[in-house]
Order: C-alpha cells, then sequence, then structure tokens
C-alpha cells in the first residue's frame, strides 16, 4: 500500500483542510488520511457528470476557497480535478500527484484544465496551474506496459519539437524492459522542462505554446472516434503515436522534414505499438472531427503543427484534406 499522506505533510497549516481526488484503479494501493473520492479512469469517463461529483465532495466537507484540492491519478483526473478547483467558489488551489508516465510528462503540468463535451475532446476548461506537481516514479512499477508506451508517445513529441539529443536518446531506450526508476527520472525531467520552458513563454496558447499539439490533431480525431467502442479503443498515447506518424509525413510532403523520422516513427510502431487496430479508417468522419479542432480559427481550414526539422516546429499551418487523406491512408497502410 502506497500511503502519500507523508508527502502532503508539507501543505499542512497553509490550507484550512485538504480533500484528495484518487483514480479508482489505485483504490487497492494507494490510500491517505484525509477525505477521499474515487472517480473512474479513462478518456470515456472525461466529462461533466464527473466534475459535478467533485464540486458536490467538496460540498459536503464543507470545502471553502482557503482549502486544498490533491488530484492523484492519471490525466483524467488530473484534467477534471483541476476543472473542479478552477471553478469550484471562482477557484480554488490544488495539487497534481500524477501516477501514470502520460501524466507525469503532460497532463498535470500547464495548467490546462477540462473536460470533453459534444463528442469533443477538452472542448471546455479553463487555464488554472496546480500549486505544485509531485512527481515519484514508484507509480510506474505498477503501470501496465500499455500506459508506459502512452506517456512514452508523449516523450517522443518532446524530443521531435525542442531537442534532437533527446530524440535520439528516447529512440535507444527499451520499452521492453522494466522501468529503470533513474533513467526514467532523468527522461521525465527532460520532458518536463520542454514543456515548463515553452508554457512559461505562452501560458495561455496564443502562439508558441500550439508547438505541444504536434501529432495531436490527427491523434485527437483517432482517439475521440473509437472512444465509445471498447474493442477498438485506443488510448491518448497510442493515437499521439499514430499522429505522430501522420503529421510527419505531412510534414515532409510540406516543409521538407527527412522520411528518416517518418521511417523511424513506423519503426516504433510496428516494434511496441501495432497498427491501428480500430474502426475509424472513413477518412471523412476523421476529417470532420479535425475540422472542430480547437486550434482552428474558421470552420474551412485545418490548422497543424508541423515540422521543418528536429526541433524546428511550425504552428498553424493550414493543410488541404487532399494532403490529410494522402497521410491517412499512409498511416493505415505502412
Amino acid at each position: 500500500m502506497f500511503n502519500f499522506s507523508p508527502i502532503l505533510a508539507k501543505f499542512v497549516g497553509s490550507y484550512d483542510q485538504i480533500l484528495v481526488i484518487l483514480s479508482q484503479s489505485l483504490a487497492s494501493i494507494g490510500c491517505c488520511d484525509y477525505p477521499t473520492l474515487s472517480l473512474p479512469d479513462g478518456e470515456e469517463n472525461k466529462h461533466l457528470e464527473q466534475v459535478e461529483k467533485i464540486w458536490d465532495f467538496l460540498l459536503a466537507h464543507n470545502a471553502t476557497r482557503k482549502s486544498l484540492l490533491v488530484n492523484v491519478g492519471g490525466g483524467t483526473v488530473t484534467d477534471l480535478g483541476g476543472f473542479a478547483a478552477a471553478t469550484y467558489k471562482r477557484g480554488i488551489s490544488y495539487v497534481n500527484i500524477p501516477t501514470t508516465l502520460l501524466a507525469m510528462v503532460d497532463a498535470s503540468w500547464g495548467g490546462k484544465t477540462g473536460f470533453d463535451y459534444g463528442q469533443l475532446k477538452n472542448s471546455i476548461g479553463v487555464f488554472h496551474a496546480p500549486v505544485d506537481t509531485i512527481i515519484d516514479t514508484r507509480w510506474l512499477s505498477s503501470l501496465p506496459a500499455k500506459e508506459r508506451l502512452s506517456g512514452y508517445a508523449e516523450m517522443l513529441k518532446h524530443g521531435l519539437i525542442a531537442d534532437k539529443s533527446y530524440w535520439e536518446q528516447l529512440l535507444s531506450y527499451d520499452l521492453h524492459q522494466e522501468p529503470d526508476n533513474k533513467e526514467m527520472q532523468q527522461l521525465i525531467e527532460r520532458s518536463i522542462g520542454i514543456k515548463q520552458l515553452i508554457v512559461s513563454q505562452d501560458p495561455k496558447e496564443n502562439g508558441l505554446r500550439q508547438v505541444l499539439n504536434f501529432g495531436h490533431t490527427i491523434g485527437h480525431a483517432l482517439e475521440l472516434s473509437t472512444i465509445h467502442y471498447p474493442l477498438s479503443t485506443i488510448n491518448h498515447g497510442h493515437a499521439v503515436l499514430y499522429g505522430l506518424i501522420a503529421e510527419c509525413y505531412i510534414s515532409h510532403a510540406l516543409l521538407g522534414l527527412d522520411k528518416e523520422v517518418v521511417t523511424r516513427l513506423v519503426h516504433l510502431m510496428n516494434e511496441y505499438y501495432g497498427k491501428p487496430q480500430c474502426d475509424c479508417k472513413q477518412a471523412d468522419r476523421l476529417i470532420e472531427r479535425m475540422h472542430q479542432d480547437k486550434k482552428n480559427t474558421n470552420h474551412t481550414d485545418i490548422r497543424f503543427t508541423l515540422l521543418r526539422a528536429i526541433g524546428q516546429p511550425v504552428w498553424g499551418q493550414v493543410v488541404d484534406e487532399h494532403l490529410i487523406r494522402e497521410s491517412l491512408d499512409y498511416l493505415f497502410s505502412v
């Protein structure tokens, strides 16, 4: 049993009370000495009903603006908990304790909070940064291999948009082995550093921060197209990996990105992820979802972050539907 109460001790005295949101999947291995609400994991549970449960939980415990909400779990919990904290009594403080690799390197940082609405990913949300994010790689020992791959895809994105040496380091990491905490800690710290540097320059995503969406325009479309089909669901990280392949293909066609980058991503897919196994090959449906992406500035253009080269991202690139279809054909045929 992992008791995380001791790591919250530093907050005692600074807030009138501490309340905890915990992923249901951690109920058997995680505990604390504070009032706790368990929430289901998974993108299919990232909706308003779960936010209302958190609000009810806070109200039932008479939480005030001086209370602290602690979110323990993956990206679903940190996003929902962060949004509930941002909106409860016009905003209370919160802390994230991410327990998945994906949440450690991405979801728990940067202050993006929210939930899915109208079949659109993160369509309702606010920017509200946590007062702290606490990383403990011991959580990773209980993480299924599929979940480690999910976080690894976001780390690959960080390398591609910012640091060629980090990209090469990630490619040399053997994902078949059990995670080495020391080595993984170094990789996590590098990913966090890249994201924090970008977010610090553009906290509200008015420009530069859009580079963090690389791989996500197509990735989100794939993810949401399978979310209600349990036998073919693609989780976020796998969808991002597939999105990286397709959007690197587009980057090669439009901006001259070295085709070797695409080839190496395809190799990773075949080695670790497998080809997309889903009923999501209808390009019209995927493109329709891309038209609803938050980065778009009108209803006709689909905007992407693309790469000229590793470490040279360009955001706000309009891509025509013909090339998007071509990239999807490539993804599903390699």
